[in-house]
């Protein structure tokens, strides 16, 4: 593990041929050390940004091979100057990067969200919706309080029926797998139009009509990018089943915010259940709705809090870790951002 006392002769020995260097640039304690050194193996050297001076740090940026950072302002104003061709992967802690100021590094350098990083967490969470949803739970115990038993009111079973899932990367995978052990059918949207794993109809995004028109559950976990803001409109929400359930893990701009009140006001049986909002603390610095979703009996929501498992926080770290190595090692980091990714 790294000795952070031996920190100023690791910086003097940062341009060593052929060792190709991994910075932290967030603060991590002995345990989190071991996490990463762990999962980056013999792919290369690590150095912690919070062990050097200022001017280390520079020295240690200008020679890294990749770069690990939670925020953007835990590096300096200049990174894209200091990031030189010999740095293979800027990688991020969270999976979306939208709300990140990327726009104004280098194009030619790689940056990756971490993908998947809490994809069984949030799975969890989107299938616990899906099942609150389709039995009424939250509104049958609405009703109770106010005296009504509605034990002969029919709910839902997701087994037989299509779970639509917009965008199959990790987290859209992990849900299809649990819905499918619902008994669930699988149609999935993917960029490629490819996957190795079970479905039973898969399109790429110019078939988003047939999918919306198909699903009984539909999860959005796909990146928000210029070509995905506002995907779902009107005129797209009106497609779907009078009596689907959208739920969306993925980032609330995705939804026409509006669009979607004025269909759950119209289609009572139409039930959105949000853990993504459109204003938020982290992203934004408060949260704040343009409409009173919370007001309607159709809406199910959280604090976007479906990754929020303490004990995967480690889990998250090591994978974000590993595509360093996969950098580290030549080889083609997962999760790339887009161009249109790079949105501020």
């Amino acid at each position: 593990m790294t000795d952070p006392t031996a920190a100023p002769q690791a910086t003097r020995n940062l341009g060593s041929a052929n060792v190709p260097i991994l910075a932290i640039a967030f603060p991590a304690d002995a345990a989190r050390r071991g996490l990463i050194e762990t999962a980056l193996g013999d792919a290369g050297r690590v150095v912690y940004l919070e062990d050097l001076s200022e001017t280390d740090q520079r020295q240690a940026l200008q020679s890294a091979t990749a770069v690990f950072a939670q925020r953007m302002n835990q590096l300096p104003g200049d990174v894209g100057d200091l990031l030189t061709e010999n740095c293979r992967l800027l990688q991020f802690h969270s999976a979306g990067v939208d709300y990140l100021p990327l726009k104004h590094l280098p194009d030619a350098l790689p940056i990756a969200g971490n993908g998947g990083a809490f994809a069984e967490p949030m799975a969890e969470h989107g299938v616990a919706m899906a099942l609150a949803a389709a039995k009424r739970l939250f509104i049958e115990h609405d009703k109770l309080k106010g005296g009504e038993f509605n034990q002969f009111t029919r709910n839902k079973m997701l087994a037989g029926g299509v779970a639509g899932i917009l965008g199959f990367g990790g987290i859209g995978v992990a849900t299809a797998r649990l819905l499918r052990g619902l008994g669930m059918k699988v149609h999935a949207i993917k960029r490629s139009g490819q996957t190795d794993e079970p479905v039973d109809w898969i399109g790429t995004p110019d078939q988003l009509d047939e999918l919306l028109a198909a699903s009984d559950v539909l999860v959005l976990s796909l990146p928000l990018s210029q070509t995905t803001e506002r995907l779902l409109s009107a005129e797209k929400l009106a497609l779907m089943k009078p009596d689907a359930i959208l739920i969306n893990l993925a980032r609330g701009e995705i939804v026409d915010e509006a669009a979607l009140y004025a269909h759950l006001v119209a289609n009572p049986d139409f039930i959105a259940c949000l853990d993504a909002w459109w204003v938020e603390p982290v992203r934004h610095g408060k949260f704040e709705m343009g409409h009173p979703f919370l007001d309607l009996p159709n809406v199910i929501g959280s604090p976007h809090n479906s990754a929020s498992v303490g004990l995967w926080r480690g889990v998250a770290v090591s994978r974000a870790v590993e595509n360093c190595a996969r950098a580290l090692l030549g080889e083609t980091p997962w999760h790339l951002t887009q161009p249109e990714e790079r949105m501020f």
